[in-house]
């Protein structure tokens, strides 16, 4: 038989961390490719600021201008928005009554009794159990009660 083909999450988890880290949603990847449109337009205008300012120089040559890059600009963050307090709703109380169910043995409910007619219950699944040569047997069942 062969072996189970699986993952391998180590070599996975070292792409990743050679691209840069964790892998990232679509719309970071959107939001990283918007700003790196906005940073290589920043980058041409420096290039041709320092390409005037060498222009201008005094011809001496023996001074080198270095271009030092300015940080990339952080978006703030958006402000914490406030916390909606929570609301509890009290749970509605529902009355139940006790009756006595006469079970097959599939489980399904034959018939039901109120709860001082077990005797009744008793005698009914015994009676069910002789006529139908099957197996009939009583449980008591919570019911909600219908008010009006």
């Amino acid at each position: 038989m062969g072996r189970k083909r699986t993952l391998n999450y180590r070599e996975l988890r070292s792409y990743d961390e050679e691209e840069g880290g964790p892998r990232k949603d679509e719309e970071d990847v959107e939001d990283e490719k918007e700003d790196e449109d906005e940073d290589e337009d920043e980058d041409e205008d420096e290039a041709a600021d320092a390409e005037g300012e060498e222009g201008e120089g005094d011809g001496d040559g023996d001074e080198e201008e270095v271009v030092v890059a300015k940080p990339k600009k952080k978006k703030p963050p958006a402000p914490p928005k406030p916390a909606k307090p929570k609301r509890s709703r009290a749970a509605k109380v529902v009355r139940l009554r006790v009756v006595w169910g006469v079970f097959n043995n599939s489980n399904q409910r034959v018939a039901t009794f109120e709860y001082p007619r077990k005797q009744e219950a008793d005698e009914h699944a015994a009676k069910l159990s002789t006529d139908k040569k099957q197996t009939f047997f009583v449980q008591p069942i919570k019911e909600p009660i219908e008010e009006k």
